[in-house]
């Protein structure tokens, strides 16, 4: 008797999110303030599709803040690249321990790939590039595999300005939820909640990264001109520049 005929799998390989859905989201929010568009999104269309992706740098807080008022629950995805600061480590920590967050996840690289392309760990020095996509982008990757969307933490101001609210990252749908939050907005909310500030802050750190591409900021300068210094690089890769 022959065997019956093995019957493929059918795997759906079509993106959660298109352009199309950016559009409809621009339209459906615009105008709508970040808490409102956060409370609508986390507990409706996204819910438990979604997680909130930080660096707990200088300006995470306001972010995190949003999120764990909707919902404590959702997942916050840390890439500890392993050229982290010891006090974004500690405020990390801090951070997610009072604003109650219940699934942080942290990622880091894979050891077999640092041992085939950073021996010496040393390649930030030589490619940045390689280093960021080493150390970031694939553990994030890694990291959003479950998730059809995410939300990021970046500021349409300075070197990020025009920043849209919605766009399409690798079939995923990303979040900018805070594109139209000006510098004062922030501020004023790191007051308003009485948020813990990172301790390199004060120590002339607006933006942070990690320890060998990271420097001080003179007055004056963009806030993120202490990223990379020195190099024609100004995003880590899982962001696409702002034009």
């Amino acid at each position: 008797m022959a065997n019956p005929q093995r019957i493929p799998e059918i795997i759906d390989t079509a993106p959660a999110f298109t352009p199309v859905d950016v559009e409809r989201l621009t339209a459906k929010y615009a105008g709508v303030d970040t808490m409102t568009m956060l409370a609508d999104l986390l507990t409706g269309e996204l819910r438990g599709r979604v997680a909130a992706v930080s660096s707990f740098g200088a300006e995470s807080a306001v972010l995190l803040d949003l999120v764990a008022a909707v919902d404590r629950d959702v997942p916050v995805i840390f890439v500890n690249t392993q050229k982290i600061f010891g006090e974004t480590l500690a405020y990390r920590d801090e951070l997610a321990e009072r604003l109650g967050f219940t699934d942080l996840r942290v990622y880091r690289p894979d050891p077999y790939l640092l041992a085939q392309k950073d021996k010496t760990s040393l390649r930030w020095s030589y490619d940045p590039d390689g280093c960021c996509d080493l150390r970031k982008v694939e553990p994030l990757r890694r990291a959003l595999a479950p998730f059809d969307a995410w939300i990021s933490g970046r500021k349409g101001f300075g070197s990020r300005a025009g920043l849209p609210r919605f766009e399409i990252d690798e079939g995923r749908l990303k979040i900018n939820a805070l594109a139209d939050w000006s510098k004062a907005d922030l501020d004023a909310h790191f007051a308003a909640a009485a948020l813990p500030r990172h301790p390199l802050e004060a120590q002339g750190y607006p933006s942070v990264g990690c320890v060998p591409c990271t420097s001080q900021v003179a007055p004056g300068e963009d806030p993120r001109a202490g990223r990379w210094r020195g190099w024609d690089k100004t995003e880590c890769g899982i962001h696409e520049p702002v034009f």
